[in-house]
């Protein structure tokens, strides 16, 4: 017989729940659609862009999220933050209901075995044989004992999403009014910048980069060509960059004429290595200004590099980062700071 759809959709989200967990995803409107979607397996190429993210960072960091809600579910359902929000009310509905069914699952399964011991009790009072008895019981506590660990730890954090769930009405106003995106590059914005970093230093405690970047002389290309060719100018930087960002390297408009942008699983060398080349790349970068029949060129870009160390907080290793900026400002602009690893 086939399902309903209220009854397909409490199988998805009671698949979906247990995978959140596992990756540490928070619980937002966001990352309930996305992985409501993934485990109904209607879109393989959401779904291997989501493996390949988890299998790289350990969890989905919330730009990343944020980039295949946009790119496989609000993008294409066009959805409106009204529709968006009557979805994410029922989602939460349902997901409610499933956290109940499945700690109610766990308090039978439970019962069930206290009862299996009972019976095991009565076997012995009938005379049954010791080395019978025994054997049952090792049978029985060999299936059971994993099982029983595994739903009370189960049954715990279900209780913990449970609460969480009960804020989800107020968070789905909260999560229209936010966004990760820069309007004008496209870059993700300083808000994801600090929510990645978070995210991506909670499991990887080793091995991260920062680079920032900023466009040098900006504010003589706006005095001259003026703010609208200003905006061209901080718009093909951008690009540039995001081209040459590879191997898990993301970019964030950190304000103004300036980027960063977080390498994970690099050292000082590679990640001085991938700034170079981000400047040689910048330098190739023109711009037409059609008002004067002319082309804007000649842009370069000053990098600062920083590595992170474990005592380290985010606001310590930026500092680090721009002191090299400034370094490489100082020392002529259109370089990487500093020279060596």
């Amino acid at each position: 017989m086939a399902l309903s759809i209220l009854q397909q959709a409490a199988q998805y989200l009671k698949k979906a729940l247990p995978l959140m967990l596992k990756y540490q995803i928070p619980t937002t409107p966001t990352n309930y659609a996305l992985w409501y979607t993934y485990v109904s397996e209607q879109n393989t190429q959401l779904n291997g862009q989501l493996d390949a993210i988890v299998t790289q960072y350990q969890t989905c960091p919330p730009s990343a999220a944020e980039q295949l809600f946009r790119e496989h579910i609000g993008s294409k359902q066009e959805l409106n933050n009204r529709e968006l929000r009557q979805s994410m009310e029922a989602m939460a509905t349902e997901l409610s209901q499933s956290i109940r069914d499945t700690s109610e699952g766990t308090t039978e399964f439970r019962a069930q075995l206290d009862k299996n011991f009972g019976k095991l009790n009565q076997l012995e009072q009938e005379a049954t044989s010791l080395d019978q008895i025994m054997d049952m019981v090792r049978l029985l506590v060999k299936d059971s004992d994993e099982i029983l660990s595994r739903t009370e730890f189960f049954q715990q954090q279900l209780g913990k999403a449970q609460q969480e769930i009960t804020n989800l009405q107020q968070k789905l106003v909260e999560a229209e009014k936010d966004s990760m995106f820069d309007a004008l590059t496209g870059c993700y914005n300083r808000r994801a910048f600090d929510l990645d970093f978070t995210a991506l230093i909670n499991d990887m405690p080793q091995g991260i980069c920062i680079v920032m970047v900023d466009i040098d002389h900006f504010k003589r290309i706006n005095d001259t060509y003026g703010h609208m060719l200003g905006d061209q100018v901080l718009k093909a930087v951008a690009n540039r960059l995001k081209e040459g960002c590879r191997d898990g390297m993301k970019i964030y408009r950190f304000g103004g004429e300036e980027f960063a942008i977080i390498l994970p699983s690099s050292k000082m060398q590679l990640a001085r290595h991938q700034a170079e080349s981000l400047r040689r790349s910048v330098e190739k970068v023109s711009v037409k200004d059609r008002r004067r029949n002319a082309t804007i060129g000649n842009i370069s870009a000053s990098f600062g590099v920083a590595e992170w160390q474990p005592k380290d907080s985010l606001e310590q290793l930026v500092e680090r980062a721009d002191t090299q900026l400034y370094e490489a400002k100082r020392l002529g602009r259109n370089r990487v700071m500093p020279i060596s690893g």
